[in-house]
């Protein structure tokens, strides 16, 4: 088994340690281990969309003052066929969205959203 050195902030810490406690793991390399499953699960049920798509985008994000999630909104419109959007403590807003679009756009705007690494959550619900 090979080992990993990672910085992790203060809250990732504290995350990992929920997840250790709440899945009752024996240490935090077995937490490590959860959430990475977990994320590869999400991208290979991902990877399985194929023709259209439809369902409800949930993204909570940083910063409301930051314009960057009104320009993706902004290129992928002819997917978004309602939206909501409220403001959360600190700053934070959250962001849901009913989409109906092809597998490939979706996947698409959601590479967007991630990669501004400016999202503390972003799930899409299948209908």
């Amino acid at each position: 088994m090979g080992i990993v050195s990672v910085s992790l902030s203060d809250e990732n810490l504290e995350n990992l340690n929920l997840i250790q406690a709440t899945y009752g793991l024996g240490g935090r390399s077995e937490a490590v281990r959860v959430a990475i499953q977990a994320a590869v699960n999400d991208i290979r049920n991902e990877g399985k969309m194929t023709g259209n798509v439809e369902g409800v985008l949930v993204i909570v994000r940083r910063n409301h003052d930051d314009p960057w999630m009104i320009r993706i909104q902004a290129r992928y419109e002819s997917c978004i066929k309602t939206q909501m959007h409220s403001h959360l403590e600190d700053r934070k807003c959250l962001e849901v969205m009913v989409l109906s679009c092809d597998a490939s756009e979706l996947a698409s705007m959601m590479h967007e959203i991630r990669s501004e690494g400016k999202a503390d959550y972003v799930k899409f619900v299948y209908s």
